[in-house]
């Protein structure tokens, strides 16, 4: 069984997998002041909670945004998995040309959507995140990674307007039934959420072009749905292509042997 874990700015997000197959997954904060041991002690109860015993595991591997929590989990890896992790990075086999002028700035994160992407829906392909920044990855018809966009979040977005500004309350994340927002929380809700919307039919459209045609557009992240429902520029919803992603990678990167 592998363990695959997807370390965001905001959250981490852990899945078992047996082969290529995706059998549980789980959610927790990216908090920088828990130990090795909270985290491995963290995972063992959620394993037992679904009855998972962690003797199975033979692998793990890690995408990682967040540099202070990589070797944090590597230890917990090593301590409570008896497992070296395997960390994503530009240099591993990814079976995708990387066309970046600084392949190793590449996110682990946008490796891991760009290679599980490809597999499950072909290319040219465009994925669009939205974490906590708002990412827009692109694949050519060659299946070579060009680049993209990135803007801030959606729940990023209403953070800082609520933390820079004086009188701007915090809103949640949804949708105001009018455009024209009737009082400040509609107002917000309306700038930042139908913004959203317009951001990704705007840059939908501009990549699309750059791209010389037509693309599948795949989107990702925890507000996608949300997003998706209200533009037909996203073809499909895949909340969970980044562990897919890491699945793949650690795949091709790991013997045969070891693989079960």
């Amino acid at each position: 069984m592998l363990v695959a874990i997807d370390i965001g700015n905001t959250h981490t997000v852990v899945g078992i997998f047996k082969g290529r197959e995706l059998l549980y997954h789980w959610r927790i904060m990216s908090d920088l002041t828990r130990t090795e041991d909270e985290i491995g002690a963290m995972l063992l109860y959620l394993f037992e909670q679904r009855q998972f015993d962690p003797a199975a595991v033979d692998g793990v591997c890690i995408s990682s945004v967040v540099p202070d929590l990589t070797p944090i989990y590597q230890m917990m890896s090593k301590r409570y998995l008896n497992n070296k992790a395997l960390i994503i990075h530009s240099g591993l086999k990814l079976d995708m040309g990387l066309k970046y002028l600084e392949p190793k700035a590449i996110g682990a994160d946008r490796l891991c959507n760009a290679v599980a992407g490809i597999e499950k829906y072909g290319r040219p392909l465009i994925i669009i995140d939205f974490g906590t920044a708002t990412t827009f990855d692109c694949i050519n018809a060659a299946g070579e990674y060009l680049g993209g966009a990135i803007a801030p979040g959606i729940q990023s977005s209403f953070d800082a307007l609520h933390q820079k500004t004086a009188k701007l309350p915090r809103v949640d994340s949804r949708f105001p039934v009018n455009v024209i927002g009737r009082t400040t929380e509609e107002s917000i809700q309306s700038g930042i959420m139908r913004g959203s919307v317009h951001l990704v039919e705007g840059l939908i459209t501009e990549i699309k072009e750059e791209l010389g045609g037509e693309s599948t557009v795949i989107a990702t992240g925890g507000l996608a749905g949300k997003i998706a429902e209200h533009t037909s520029s996203i073809d499909k919803v895949d909340y969970y292509l980044s562990l897919d992603g890491i699945a793949s990678i650690y795949y091709k990167n790991v013997s045969d042997q070891t693989i079960h």
